[in-house]
């Protein structure tokens, strides 16, 4: 499904809003609400919108469980981090216990890393398959999302929910096929007319996740919200 909006601002509170309503479902469902969430640029505004009190007395953080979907082997304190972002933008002014709170720690060994955030998932979500009930997800004007490369190993995984990805400055580790199609709701987040023409490629253009990795994502019970400005959506008829 695709919604266009008329900017990052409109897009942001869209997305705000559906993190809301997928919370309340979710808590209603099962108790608790699993989302993955995504770093870059895009994302901050909608996390800005969530801690505005107008959002923030909407959610029952107390249920609330925080995951990422990928990051980069820097210290949690480097402007570099998804994590840091994430809890400048909302979690640092939301009431969720620091418990509920599971950065990828990653500085050092990227392998080890990945090793042990996969424990975290398989720990928390003991025998099932990693059922998020919002992953969060950005796309890049090469394709990639989260921090899953055209043409890169990672792509070819089918067992592992967590891997490391070597060649990036800095490395990364991210979450793989297997465990972002088990979720129960994937929303990209996509603005600005640089990503115009990928946008329409993956959209649009002929299926080849090792090209344009956004494309591997499909939900096998789930579904995939589109969420894009007017620059981004430039090159859609």
């Amino acid at each position: 499904m695709l919604w266009i909006f008329p900017d990052l601002e409109t897009l942001s509170r869209a997305a705000a809003a559906l993190f809301i309503r997928q919370a309340q479902r979710a808590i209603r469902r099962s108790g608790r609400f699993v989302v993955a969430l995504a770093g870059g640029q895009t994302p901050r505004r909608t996390y800005e919108w969530l801690a505005h009190p107008a959002c923030r007395n909407t959610v029952e953080w107390e249920a609330v469980y925080v995951f990422w979907g990928d990051e980069r082997c820097v210290p949690l304190e480097d402007p570099r981090s998804n994590a840091r972002m994430a809890c400048e933008a909302l979690l640092n002014h939301v009431p969720i216990p620091p418990d509920h709170i599971h950065p990828i720690v990653c500085e050092g060994d990227p392998a080890a890393a990945a090793v042990r955030y996969e424990a975290v998932l398989r720990r928390f979500f003991g025998e099932g398959p990693p059922r998020f009930d919002l992953v969060f997800l950005g796309l890049g004007e090469d394709g990639h999302t989260a921090s899953l490369f055209p043409f890169h190993p990672a792509l070819e995984e089918r067992t592992r929910w967590v891997v490391e990805v070597e060649g990036t400055l800095p490395p990364r580790v991210t979450l793989t096929f297997p465990a972002l199609n088990q979720a129960r709701r994937v929303a990209f987040l996509v603005s600005g007319a640089s990503k115009a023409e990928i946008l329409k490629e993956v959209l649009r253009g002929p299926v080849d996740p090792r090209r344009r990795p956004a494309q591997g994502i499909r939900p096998a019970a789930g579904r995939v919200l589109w969420l894009v400005d007017r620059g981004a959506a430039s090159r859609l008829e």
